[in-house]
């Protein structure tokens, strides 16, 4: 399963979104893979398409995701402590609960590769201290 952060889903949902090409080819590329993601990603996703497109694309979103178009793991028990851990140690970026959230996901599945417009943060993170992500989106990054 492919790891996503929101600003994958946000240029697949939005149409202006100058990444919005890259988004539809992945989506259709690793599809077969599936995709998985957490719960604060999914907040910041509709937060984001209800400011930028409309509710009409935020709705859609939910109805994807409830119809099994990303899973979405229950995170480990220590995921609150690892989160705070993890955005202290990354602060001058700065880190938020998505991401950290996802960095957790990435332990918790050992996944590396990841679907992110995020080229900067991404390219800096580490799971399990010293494990790189490799961003299939953007694969310059």
């Amino acid at each position: 399963m492919l790891l996503t952060d929101s600003g994958f889903w946000i240029a697949l949902g939005n149409r202006r979104d100058r990444h919005h090409r890259a988004a539809l080819a992945a989506a259709e590329r690793w599809a077969g893979e599936g995709f998985a993601s957490t719960w604060p990603v999914l907040t910041e996703v509709t937060h984001l398409l209800v400011a930028r497109v409309g509710v009409h694309q935020a709705l859609a979103f939910m109805d994807a995701v409830a119809q099994e178009a990303v899973s979405i793991p229950e995170p480990p028990d220590d995921a609150l402590a690892r989160a705070a851990h993890l955005m202290r140690r990354y602060r001058e970026l700065p880190m938020d609960l998505a991401d950290a959230s996802l960095v957790i996901l990435a332990e918790q599945l050992e996944e590396r590769r990841i679907l992110s417009t995020d080229m900067r943060d991404f390219a800096g993170y580490r799971w399990k201290g010293t494990q790189t992500f490799t961003n299939l989106l953007l694969p310059e990054a």
